[in-house]
């Protein structure tokens, strides 16, 4: 018996050649995962960072420290000796690096102003939500303080219990009235 399986497990794991079949990937468990030519990276941690860069670009600190640099680059390849100067006149390499500068700066701060759009959107969303519960939430108590309003025709209020005890104080006087006036003409 133990013979048998072993048998039918060596026929199940061979073919009809006889030859060794590749074991079958397992579906409990995960694949490996592939491997990549590109680096993986978090695209919320570079979001994160694109929106700290775009907000540093957007202040006059940002401003003030590249007027400097540039100054101070100008000036030193205008004044420095010769042998010391990296950049004659044209400025072309500080031409470069400004156009490098421009050019990682503005997908940055596109990358920042999408985020800032997706929430924006969310938010939105979510504003919009609240307001349909708030005018679901009022209509609904107007309903309510109509019923109300219409079941307080029907409730007796206290002016109205008022006037009618009134009412019937009248009316015991009235007979206490007629029943002394005829016990007098009675007793005549």
């Amino acid at each position: 018996m133990a013979g048998d399986r072993e048998e039918r497990a060596k026929a199940a794991s061979t073919g009809s050649s006889g030859l060794m079949r590749p074991p079958r990937p397992r579906l409990d468990q995960p694949k490996s995962p592939r491997r990549r030519l590109l680096p993986e990276y978090d695209p919320e941690a570079f979001g994160r960072l694109s929106e700290r860069i775009a907000r540093f670009l957007g202040t006059g600190r940002f401003i003030v420290w590249m007027t400097l640099i540039i100054i101070v680059w100008l000036a030193w390849n205008i004044l420095a000796p010769e042998n010391l100067r990296w950049d004659e006149y044209p400025f072309i390499f500080l031409t470069l690096m400004l156009s490098l500068q421009a050019s990682y700066a503005a997908p940055l701060i596109l990358l920042a102003q999408n985020r800032q759009d997706d929430r924006d959107r969310v938010t939105h969303e979510q504003d919009r939500k609240q307001n349909e519960r708030s005018i679901a939430d009022t209509e609904y108590l107007s309903r309510e303080i109509a019923a109300l309003r219409m079941g307080l025709g029907e409730v007796a209020t206290r002016d109205w219990i008022r006037s009618e005890l009134q009412d019937v104080v009248r009316d015991m006087e009235d007979r206490q009235i007629r029943l002394g006036s005829e016990s007098d003409e009675g007793d005549r």
